[in-house]
This record gives C-alpha cells, structure tokens and sequence, in this order.
C-alpha cells in the first residue's frame, strides 16, 4: 500500500482525504514541518503533499527560501525515495522554481488544487 504524508498547515491546503484513500494509499497528516521531520526518521513515506509559503524578509531566519527548506534537505537523509507535491498561492508560484533548483519537487499545484489534476498525477506516478 503506498502511502502519503499530508502536512496540513493552513485552511487553505486541499482536504483529499477521500481521493486518497480511492487511490490506496495509507494517508498520514500532520500540522508542521516540524512534526512531518520527526515523523521522517521512523517512516519513509512514497509521497509528501504540502503548501509552499515563500520566506519574505526573515521569515525563514533569512538563511532558507520557504517552509519547505528544512523538510526537503531531511528528506535527502532519511526518504530519498520520496516524492514531493506542493500546492502554492498563484503569488508565490515563481518562488518554487529557485526551490526546485536545490531540491526535487515532484510537481507543483496552484491554489485552488483541483482534485481531477491530483488524480491524474497519482495514477501516472504509481503506474
């Protein structure tokens, strides 16, 4: 069973809950990066889906380009293997681009998500 880690850190992330249970995958969701981190070192999940949110100022301690900075250079560590989906404000979206340039993002939505495109993507990524 292929499983995905779900870090839901606003109101504005996509609930697909369903949509992946539909799929087969073992869903877990947690409320941070930081709790995703921890979760990392004892399971290695197939697919992570988060939000973007870009480090305006020093947001970030100045040092890291979003959120997802810390997650993605763990992930090297502890889930090579895992790929990861990102769902970004329209705003945002060329910030991503220099994200991908140091760490592999699987694929990038924009806010709204649809769950068509979601689908679409799982069924060619596990075929």
């Amino acid at each position: 069973m292929p499983t995905l880690l779900s870090i839901i850190e606003s109101s504005m992330h996509p609930h697909f809950g369903l949509l992946y249970h539909k799929l087969g995958f073992e869903e877990n969701i947690v409320n941070s990066i930081r709790k995703a981190i921890s979760l990392l070192k004892s399971q290695q999940p197939d697919f992570i889906v988060a939000e973007f949110f870009y480090g305006y100022g020093n947001n970030y301690a100045g040092v890291n380009i979003s959120n997802l900075d810390v997650l993605l250079s763990t992930l090297q560590t502890y889930s090579p293997h895992t790929k990861v989906i990102v769902i970004v404000e329209k705003s945002e979206r060329q910030y991503v681009d220099k994200l991908n340039e140091l760490f592999p993002i699987h694929a990038v939505f924009v806010h709204p998500a649809k769950e068509k495109e979601i689908e679409k993507l799982f069924k060619n990524s596990i075929l």
